[in-house]
């Protein structure tokens, strides 16, 4: 668990937002969860990472911030970040981003360079190849497959939805207390009825921006920061090919990228919610950190 956790006053609410080891020196690392996530993914990357301040918000509309109300989008995520770093007086961070929150982390680069000091982006932030003609609301389906479709389920104890994941090939076969506590804090409601706190149409929203808005398009191009992909070697089920198959590709697709690499031994979820994971993350972005310090 984190070392301590309060409210961040943004438009429409209070955003949820965790700390681990607030008394470290340096740069600190704004750290930005996925699309159905929260702020408990980053767990092993605090654990990988002891010396360093770490900040990570629920998003709104995920987690403790499910409840924060008005736009969604790439932007004000981005601008929520913003509120996060004002209201702890922190001037400047790098930041890591995983999945949808790799997005973010580059359209937060892009609203506010003063702010971010380089940006790492885990298996995610650059545009995925999607069925030509596919509508965006099939496209987001298509993409996250089974975890949208969970959104709309229900269960009747906690430990039943961890036997939920426990089936899920990324997870199978692990038994981690880290991976307790964080499918527990995803619920809301009370039994019968417990539900993940991300609902769908939340899923949707953020998905459909992320994939036709201009911000995004508008952020790589510029790419005013220093920033880095680290892509999984699998996919969401711990398939093959895996959401970046083509790293040469990518590097074409995104000149002013610093670099392109491989994440081994991971997919989609473990690149970050592992100890194998996080600490090849925690590697880049310590890299990252001292040469833009």
């Amino acid at each position: 668990m984190t070392n301590r956790e309060f409210g961040v006053s943004v438009p429409g609410g209070t955003l949820q937002v965790g700390e681990w080891h607030p008394d470290a020196v340096g740069l600190p690392w704004l750290l930005v969860h996925g699309v159905t996530a929260s702020h408990l993914a980053w767990s092993w990357v605090a654990r990988e990472a002891p010396d360093v301040r770490l900040i990570a918000p629920d998003l709104r509309g995920r987690g403790r911030s499910a409840d924060v109300q008005g736009p969604l989008g790439m932007a004000a995520h981005a601008d929520d970040l913003a509120a996060v770093l004002d209201a702890m007086g922190i001037e400047r961070a790098l930041v890591v981003g995983h999945s949808m929150g790799a997005f973010v982390s580059a359209v937060f680069a892009d609203r506010h360079p003063d702010r971010a000091a380089a940006v790492v982006l885990v298996d995610g932030g650059l545009p995925l190849d999607l069925p030509a003609g596919m509508p965006p609301v099939e496209a987001v389906r298509h993409v996250l497959g089974p975890t949208a479709a969970r959104l709309e389920m229900r269960f009747p104890t906690t430990a039943a939805y961890r036997d939920f994941w426990r089936a899920h090939p990324a997870f199978a076969d692990r038994e981690d207390p880290l991976l307790d506590a964080y499918f527990a804090y995803d619920l809301v409601g009370s039994g019968p009825e417990l539900r993940p706190a991300t609902t769908l149409a939340t899923v949707e929203a953020d998905s459909i921006d992320q994939n036709t808005g201009a911000d995004i398009a508008e952020a790589l191009d510029r790419m005013p920061r220093p920033t880095v992909l680290l892509a999984a070697e699998r996919g969401l089920r711990g398939e093959i090919p895996p959401l970046y198959p083509d790293l040469a590709r990518v590097r074409a697709a995104a000149p002013r990228l610093r670099d392109a690499r491989r994440v081994s031994g991971t997919d989609h979820y473990s690149i970050v919610m592992s100890h194998v994971g996080a600490r090849q993350v925690v590697a880049a972005a310590r890299s990252l950190a001292h040469d833009v310090t």
